[in-house]
């Protein structure tokens, strides 16, 4: 019997025959065992949605620095000012750290991210306006912040196209260019391995509102779904909507009849 085929009649991900494994990170970012054990079982439940598995209890939002529910209305607009030339400037202050996050309770996966969560925080602008991005390596590895839409090369964020391009521990860089065209777009590291950088947890969204805005709804929410390799494998042991598997099952997103 294979691990996957395992991990497919037990309808759970990432338990072996000894339970649950709780993820540690070292100072060489090695990946360690934790000697508190979580059993499976204190874990994992089978959910009350058919064949669907749930949690035993949730992690700790507030230890994590996060919470999913609010990630869905978190939209950052940044400081703003106007230019002298009447352009809508806006700021940004992004850090990418080494955090150990709680990805499901007991286990904790080492990631890396932009401003202490997964994903990072969810810049929003309107078309046109000036975007600054004030970036630190607060982190023991190389990273840099490539934007999907159009800029110059020299703010592409990846290797080789400029100092944004690979800021070393320690070091800082600022992004800066107009938020155009208009549309969802992702953000992402792009230091090499690019597979490895993005699923450590460095990656967010990128909303840029048309200059005539966008028709009128009751609610607005993003959702970023992502997979979590918590063995290194390079298979995705579990997948998740902004950061944390079945939080919205077990907190479902409230939505009154009729709202659109």
């Amino acid at each position: 019997l294979s691990r996957r085929d395992f991990l497919k009649v037990g309808g759970l991900a990432f338990l072996g025959t000894a339970g649950a494994t709780a993820l540690t990170q070292n100072n060489h970012n090695h990946v360690t065992e934790n000697p508190n054990k979580v059993h499976a079982s204190h874990v994992m439940q089978q959910g009350d949605h058919g064949d669907l598995p749930g949690t035993v209890g949730e992690v700790d939002h507030e230890k994590n620095g996060f919470n999913p529910t609010d990630v869905l209305t978190d939209f950052d607009y940044g400081e703003v000012s106007t230019l002298p030339n009447g352009q809508v400037l806006r700021e940004y202050k992004i850090v990418a750290l080494n955090k150990n996050i709680e990805v499901l309770p007991g286990i904790e996966f080492p990631a890396w991210t932009y401003n202490g969560r997964i994903p990072g925080p969810t810049i929003r602008a309107t078309e046109g306006d000036r975007i600054r991005i004030h970036f630190s390596n607060g982190s023991n590895h190389p990273h840099s912040i490539h934007f999907h839409g159009f800029h110059p090369s020299e703010m592409d964020g990846v290797p080789g196209t400029g100092p944004g391009g690979l800021v070393e521990p320690g070091g800082s860089f600022t992004y800066e260019f107009d938020a155009e065209p208009f549309g969802l777009h992702l953000y992402h590291c792009h230091v090499f391995p690019l597979a490895r950088h993005i699923a450590k947890g460095l990656y967010g969204a990128f909303i840029v509102d048309p200059k005539e805005g966008r028709p009128p709804v009751d609610r607005e929410m993003v959702m970023v779904m992502n997979g979590i390799d918590v063995d290194f494998d390079d298979v995705n042991d579990f997948y998740a909507v902004n950061g944390i598997p079945f939080h919205y099952q077990n907190r479902p997103i409230q939505i009154g009849v009729g709202e659109k």
